[in-house]
């Protein structure tokens, strides 16, 4: 269980982050307290979870149309959907929605990217194999490469 909480709590912080320096870059968005930001950053997970879906399936052939562009849309709804349902989360408009749904998107993509991932099993935590690969000069045969409980296999 505990392996399914960590990220899922490391993806909560990341989204409320993102809407907190979203709060600050758009005037158009405003959070109340700390409480409508953290309950909006679940709220979205939610919804991009569940609710997201449904649309994007619903609207694939206006997405196609738009080669992908409506999918912009659907995460301002996202974001504004979420705005309509939580009490303290104002947002000015569709345009505010859209842009901020844009610069929240890159932003949580970039802090996911830059932070190491929970799920991933750290090196001599004892999950997954690891391979050594030791290489000699250019020759056939010169490369080996042994795997912990395995025989060597030669390239």
């Amino acid at each position: 269980m505990l392996d399914t909480l960590i990220p899922f709590l490391f993806h909560w912080g990341i989204t409320s982050l993102a809407l907190w320096a979203a709060s600050y870059v758009f005037r158009g968005i405003r959070f109340a307290d700390k409480y409508s930001l953290i309950v909006s950053a679940l709220l979205l997970g939610f919804a991009n979870a569940v609710v997201r879906p449904l649309l994007v399936i619903l609207t694939f052939p206006l997405t196609i149309l738009t080669l992908g562009l409506f999918l912009l849309v659907i995460n301002a709804l996202m974001l504004m959907l979420v705005s309509s349902l939580v009490r303290g989360f104002t947002l000015s408009g569709f345009w505010t929605a859209f842009f901020a749904s844009i610069f929240i998107t890159v932003l949580s993509f970039v802090i996911d990217s830059l932070l190491p991932s929970p799920a991933a099993p750290w090196p001599g935590s004892g999950k997954g194999r690891w391979v050594e690969i030791q290489r000699g000069p250019l020759q056939p045969g010169a490369a080996t490469m042994i795997a912990p409980g395995a025989t060597s296999l030669r390239a």
